[in-house]
This record gives C-alpha cells, sequence and structure tokens, in this order.
C-alpha cells in the first residue's frame, strides 16, 4: 500500500512538473523570421561592400516589396527603389531604417488591436522585435542606453500580454495599459532616434491573421508535439496501475 502511495505521488510530482514547464515556456519563441528585417541585413551587406552593390540590393528589397506596399502604400517603395537607382547609399539606408521603425510601429499597433488574443499578439510582437533586431547594432553602436531601454520595453510588453496557461495552469492575467506604455515608450524613443516626422505612413493591416505562416504557440494543441507532456503522464498513470494489480495478484 505504501509503495502505490509513494508511486501515486511520483505521478502527481511528474503531472506537476510537465506542466510546470509548459507553462513557463514564456519568451518570443521563434516567430518565423521578419522577412523585411531579413532583407534589410541583406540589403545593408550589399550597400557596405566597395563599391556599392545596388543592383543585388534592389533584387533583395524586390523580395518584399508587394507586402510593403500593401501594408504602407507605395510611396516607401517608389522613394527607396529611387535611392537604389541613382546610386544614392546613405539615403537608400536611411529611408531602409525609417521603414523598419514603422514596420514596428505596425505590429505593435496590431498587438495593440488584438491583445486579447494571446497566440496572434505574441507573435507580432516577435516580428516587431525581430524588426528591432535588425536596428539595434546601429542604435547600440551610437547609444547603449538607449539600446537597453528598448529592449527593456519588450520584455515589458512580452510581460504584459498575460499568460492564458494551459487547461489554466500557469494562468497570468493580461495588462493592457502596461502594454500601452511600452508601445508609446518603444515607438516614441525610435521617433526620436531617427528623426521621423510621423508613423502614420501608409496604412496599417487590420487583420490579425496577416498572409504570412503562423508560428503556433505551445497553446495550440492541434499540433502534434503539444501533445507529448499528457501522453507521458496517461504512460505513466497507467504504467502504475498495471503495476498496483500485478502486485496484488501475486500477493493472492
Amino acid at each position: 500500500m505504501k509503495k502505490q502511495i509513494i508511486l501515486a505521488f511520483t505521478v502527481f510530482l511528474l503531472f506537476s512538473n510537465v506542466f510546470s514547464i509548459t507553462a513557463n515556456a514564456y519568451t518570443y519563441g521563434d516567430p518565423n523570421k521578419e522577412d523585411l528585417a531579413e532583407v534589410y541585413k541583406n540589403m545593408v551587406i550589399e550597400l557596405d561592400k566597395n563599391p556599392p552593390d545596388f543592383s543585388t540590393a534592389r533584387k533583395h528589397y524586390e523580395t518584399v516589396k508587394e507586402e510593403i506596399d500593401m501594408h504602407m502604400g507605395p510611396d516607401p517603395s517608389k522613394i527607396i527603389i529611387q535611392n537604389i537607382e541613382d546610386k544614392n547609399k546613405e539615403q537608400t539606408i536611411k529611408n531602409l531604417d525609417e521603414l523598419l521603425v514603422l514596420n514596428i510601429a505596425r505590429r505593435l499597433e496590431n498587438v495593440e488591436k488584438n491583445f486579447s488574443e494571446f497566440d496572434t499578439s505574441k507573435r507580432l510582437l516577435a516580428k516587431g522585435f525581430a524588426t528591432y533586431e535588425a536596428l539595434s547594432p546601429k542604435i547600440e553602436a551610437k547609444n547603449p542606453d538607449l539600446d537597453k531601454e528598448i529592449k527593456a520595453e519588450f520584455d515589458k510588453a512580452l510581460e504584459s500580454l498575460g499568460n492564458p496557461g494551459l487547461f489554466g495552469v500557469g494562468q497570468k492575467e493580461a495588462e493592457f495599459e502596461t502594454f500601452k506604455e511600452s508601445k508609446e515608450m518603444i515607438l516614441s524613443k525610435l521617433q526620436t532616434e531617427f528623426r521621423i516626422k510621423s508613423l502614420e505612413v501608409g496604412h496599417f493591416s487590420e487583420s490579425a491573421t496577416e498572409t504570412e505562416k503562423e508560428n503556433k504557440d505551445w497553446t495550440d494543441l492541434s499540433n502534434l508535439r503539444n501533445w507529448v507532456p499528457l501522453i507521458i503522464i496517461v504512460v505513466v498513470i497507467i504504467a502504475v496501475v498495471l503495476m498496483a494489480r500485478r502486485k496484488r495478484r501475486q500477493k493472492k
């Protein structure tokens, strides 16, 4: 009887531990790299060559032009492509910097609009952060403290999303006002740093399900791997029951 109690207690601990690990999976995760941020980094590499490779830089830009036009209007692309045609490296990079800031604003705006939808908000915030990471080296080189401040605000924004938990385990309430404060801090600092007159350029997507591959979080039970902890628990419980029955039979 004592052994059965110990086994049952062990199962309980395993159950608690597995769910604790799952519930604490509270990170940005892999947001499916932000395409614009990756294109930006590739373009800067080409433009930093001696001489700058404007042709290849333009080819990189063309891969995201349609999405940019869709979400921000045609003006940013017209200006950047003209910069490339003029072979104006400094102006091209300057306008690319501004485009990334606008993309961060777009992502954060959509997080605010879809704040109650944890998976969507977390994914959009991750894409906003991925965009910032492309700008981070430039800001850090110029103002390390500002870079730390902005990253800290992104962390606060992530925390503010709360956590729905798994079957209620690890649940944490979201804090909308905290998110709005972090959003305003991030955007105001970036707007000042890059001397952008307005972040209201083009139009912002109203859709929470943009035409991009979504990264399902651990809360998505349609993903087979997210059932693994439950399967393990069930298997252990069955094993305990079978062992208990076998011991009872042996005693008889």
